[in-house]
């Protein structure tokens, strides 16, 4: 996502931009209790929409963990 973009995203839009990804075509999941993972497979055009439309996700990667893992897109690591 360019640096121009200030935006950050907020906590009450991980639900959306995880539907947002997925529809795009992408395979979304949690890996362990701290990050998360794009598949590969999707329309990288949309994918940057969906960055540019929801921002900086940084702060609220842990957010979107456990909405990933709430919703069974996880893998556990050992």
């Amino acid at each position: 996502m360019p640096e121009r973009n200030k935006r950050l995203m907020q906590p009450d839009e991980v639900r959306d931009f995880v539907n947002d990804v997925i529809a795009a075509g992408y395979e979304i999941n949690a890996v362990g209790h701290n990050m998360y993972v794009f598949g590969e497979a999707g329309n990288v055009e949309k994918l940057n929409r969906i960055g540019e439309k929801y921002g900086n996700r940084d702060f609220v990667r842990l957010e979107i963990v456990a909405y990933l893992r709430s919703i069974g897109r996880f893998v556990d690591v050992t």
